[in-house]
C-alpha cells in the first residue's frame, strides 16, 4: 500500500517543503519566460501613459513560472526596461539564451525573478499544504474512498489559493504601474470598494477558475494514479525522488495540454486587466471568459485557442515535476527527522 504521505509531519513542515519546492520551480522555470518575454518585446513597443503619470512609457508582461501566472508592469527608465535600448534581435528561443548571456550577464536570465517570488511562492504553499489537508481529510477523517479524492482535493485546493492571491494580484498590479505610497493605495482601494463593491478586488477571477481549477483537479488524480502504478511497478511502498519527478512531469503535461484553451484566454484577459489597470479606464471592450474565445475562434479559428501549446508543456512538465518531487523529498525528510525525535526521546 503507498503510505499516507502526509502522516507524521506538521502543517507548518508541508509549508516549508512546499515553499522550497517553489523557489526552486521559480529559479529553474523563469530563464525559459524571460526568453519567451524578450521575444514577445521585440515585436511590441511600449505603451504611452495617458493618466496620472503623463508621458511615462510602460509595458505589461506576462510572468509565469511554470505554477503562477502574474502581471509584471514595466515602466520605460526602470531597470527591466534596459535591454529595450539595445538593438539585439533575436531569431528564436536558443538565439535569444546566447545573445542574452554573452551581452547582458547570465544574470539577466532572471530578471523577472523577484515579481514571480512575491506571488508564486505564498500561493503554492498556501494551494499544496491546502491538497494534502483537504484529501486526508476527505480519505482519513471522512472515511470517502476512491479515485476522485484527489480531483476534488486538487479543485478545491487551488480555488482556495486562487481567491487568496487574487486581489493581492490586482492590488500589486496597481502599484506598480501608478508608483502608489501605501496610504495613495488605501484610497485607491477604498475608492474602487466604494464604486463597484468589493467584488471588484476579485476582478478577472473567472478565467484564473476556469484554467486553474480543471488543471489542478486533472492534475492530482493523474498524478496520485500515475505514482501508485509506478509504486506497483517498481515495488516500493513509499514514492522516491524518481518516481514523483515522472508522475508530476506526466500528470503536467497532460493537464497543460487539456486546459490550454482556458490558458489562452486567461492571458488575453490578465493582460488586459493590467493594461486597464494601468492606463486607469474602465473596460471598453467585452472581456467575458467566453467573449475572448469566440474573439480568438473567429480571429484564428480552432488553432487560436491552441496557441503556444509546445512552449507551455514544455515549461510546465518540468515545473510540475521539479514541484512535485521536491516537495515530497521535503516531506520525506521531515517525516524522518520527526521520527528520529519520537525514538530518541522514547
Amino acid at each position: 500500500p503507498i503510505f499516507n504521505s502526509s502522516a507524521g509531519i506538521t502543517p507548518v513542515q508541508q509549508m516549508l517543503a512546499s515553499g522550497t519546492g517553489a523557489l526552486l520551480t521559480s529559479v529553474f522555470v523563469t530563464p525559459l519566460d524571460v526568453v519567451k518575454i524578450r521575444l514577445q518585446a521585440q515585436q511590441t513597443p511600449f505603451y504611452q501613459g495617458r493618466t496620472l503619470t503623463d508621458n511615462i512609457h510602460w509595458k505589461c508582461f506576462l510572468y509565469c513560472n511554470g505554477l503562477m501566472d502574474h502581471i509584471y508592469v514595466c515602466q520605460y527608465g526602470a531597470s527591466c526596461t534596459s535591454w529595450y535600448k539595445t538593438p539585439t534581435h533575436f531569431s528564436g528561443t536558443l538565439d535569444a539564451f546566447v545573445k542574452i548571456t554573452r551581452n547582458e550577464g547570465v544574470r539577466s536570465l532572471w530578471s523577472g525573478l523577484p515579481p514571480t517570488l512575491v506571488m508564486a511562492v505564498p500561493a503554492t504553499v498556501i494551494y499544496f499544504t491546502c491538497y494534502d489537508q483537504l484529501r486526508d481529510l476527505l480519505r482519513y477523517g471522512m472515511g470517502f474512498q476512491g479515485n476522485y479524492i484527489p480531483l476534488v482535493a486538487g479543485g478545491l485546493s487551488r480555488l482556495g489559493a486562487v481567491s487568496v492571491i487574487s486581489p493581492l494580484e490586482l492590488v500589486r498590479t496597481k502599484m506598480q504601474s501608478r508608483k502608489l505610497t501605501y496610504s495613495e493605495l488605501r484610497v485607491c482601494i477604498r475608492s474602487s470598494v466604494a464604486q463597484d463593491g468589493w467584488l471588484s478586488l476579485w476582478r478577472g477571477l473567472g478565467p484564473t477558475v476556469l484554467r486553474d481549477v480543471p488543471f489542478s483537479a486533472l492534475y492530482w488524480f493523474n498524478y496520485e494514479l500515475v505514482k501508485a502504478h509506478l509504486c506497483d511497478q517498481y515495488n516500493v511502498s513509499q514514492a522516491t525522488f524518481s518516481i514523483s519527478f515522472t508522475a508530476g512531469a506526466i500528470s503536467g503535461a497532460v493537464a497543460a495540454i487539456m486546459t490550454l484553451p482556458f490558458d489562452v484566454v486567461k492571458t488575453r484577459r490578465q493582460i488586459q486587466l493590467g493594461e486597464m489597470e494601468t492606463l486607469g479606464v474602465p473596460v471598453k471592450y467585452p472581456t467575458s471568459t467566453w467573449h475572448i474565445m469566440r474573439g480568438i475562434l473567429a480571429e484564428s479559428g480552432y488553432r487560436g485557442l491552441f496557441a503556444g501549446f509546445l512552449p507551455r508543456v514544455i515549461k510546465v512538465a518540468p515545473a510540475c515535476a521539479v514541484m512535485i518531487s521536491t516537495y515530497e523529498f521535503g516531506k520525506s525528510f521531515f517525516q524522518k527527522m520527526n521520527l528520529d525525535r519520537e525514538q530518541r526521546a522514547c
